[in-house]
């Protein structure tokens, strides 16, 4: 069996770009078959509430298709929003 793919988030998430983060993280976990996609998002340098906006919605789509969305690597900074908005065990880091 082999290791399921990890899509990477990019360096910037904010508002400006939210839309078009999502719409390609989507595309590229929709073309994974396996049951917990994993996303990395080691790489955000530049985000706002918009990152975990864009987490979130990736977890509810990835549910419709009895899929799980696996996060790794959030940044500290991140982490503490996902706190802020208490979403802590929707998007468990």
């Amino acid at each position: 069996m082999s290791n399921p793919a990890i899509i990477a988030m990019p360096d910037v998430v904010t508002m400006h770009v939210a839309s078009g983060v999502l719409q390609a993280l989507s595309s590229s976990l929709a073309l994974q078959t396996d049951a917990v996609a994993t996303v990395d998002a080691h790489a955000l340098q530049t985000f706002d509430s918009s990152a975990v906006a864009v987490l979130l919605e990736l977890k509810r789509e990835l549910a419709q298709g009895g899929r799980t969305l696996e996060v790794v690597n959030l940044p500290p900074k991140l982490k503490a929003l996902v706190a802020l908005y208490g979403v802590s065990e929707m998007l468990p880091a």
